[in-house]
């Protein structure tokens, strides 16, 4: 049965994950999470009677810490393992000095206790991500980020990455996840109808685990999406909009923002707005 490797980022369950993906090549990682989580990754490994060398492969969804802050730690401790991103975010694997500088503003003195070191990806271990991968299918999922891809199964699982939300069962609450600065709702309701038109069984989302109902979850996330949106455009201040959203997730609200944080979804929400604002006709 396919569940997540809870990498129990700063001691905590069920907030950030990867996968085991059974891949042409045997067994490849679906996300890998910061370099601040290896040894739990190496410690679900190993229960698994599994050892950093058995992979072969890595796939990224995209370049989030959270996602792929580990990839060049692995690739420094297990030299042939091979890692695919998508075209956009090849270069910052390779030189991660702007994401990190980037990261450390947002962060600040949290930075590396939240993410550990960020280690570039020599070129060599590279490789640009095409429609399929390893039998896979892939394809953009613009939304959360620009260059956010998805890997589909021909068993019905959609390695989503961030692309269908955060849901942290058995709770029932959507989280969207939208920080700054590449959030686009528009981007992200093409790649939810991209994602429904392959019908797929099941979603493997890294934060966290396996959902069973792929349609509820998307339309629990449109409706998630529309609804944040519209609030920041409206003029909610952030204050308000965390007091809102956290409504919204309810009791479980905590479990959810260690995942994503309200204060991020809403930078994110502004700076769309901004970027709207921008680029009307006349300004």
């Amino acid at each position: 049965m396919l569940e997540p490797l809870d990498l129990l980022h700063l001691g905590r369950e069920r907030v950030i994950g990867c996968y085991l993906v059974e891949s042409t090549e045997g067994p490849a990682l679906f996300d890998c999470g910061p370099a601040s989580c290896v040894p739990e990754l190496k410690n679900r490994l190993a229960e698994r009677s599994l050892e950093l060398r058995d992979l072969r492969h890595l796939l990224l969804s995209h370049i989030h810490l959270d996602h792929a802050g580990a990839a060049g730690t692995l690739v420094r401790e297990h030299p042939e393992l091979q890692v695919h991103v998508s075209e956009i975010g090849a270069p910052h694997l390779v030189d991660p000095e702007r994401l990190e500088r980037s990261a450390r503003r947002l962060y600040g003195d949290e930075f590396d206790t939240l993410w550990g070191e960020l280690v570039p990806v020599p070129e060599a271990n590279v490789h640009t991500v095409g429609p399929e991968v390893l039998g896979l299918e892939c394809f953009p999922t613009p939304g959360h980020a620009s260059h956010h891809v998805c890997y589909f199964d021909s068993d019905g699982t959609l390695y989503a990455g961030d692309a269908t939300g955060v849901r942290i069962p058995p709770s029932r609450a959507i989280l969207a996840p939208t920080p700054p600065p590449e959030f686009d709702l528009e981007a992200w309701q093409t790649t939810l109808d991209e994602i429904e038109r392959r019908r797929p069984e099941r979603l493997a989302l890294i934060h966290f685990g396996v959902v069973d109902e792929p349609e509820r979850q998307i339309a629990d996330l449109r409706a998630c999406l529309e609804r944040w949106t519209a609030w920041v455009g409206e003029g909610m201040s952030r204050d308000e909009f965390i007091q809102a959203a956290a409504k919204d997730l309810g009791p479980d609200r905590d479990a959810y923002e260690h995942a994503m944080p309200l204060w991020q979804s809403y930078a994110g929400l502004e700076r769309y707005w901004q970027k709207k604002l921008e680029n009307a006709p006349g300004t």
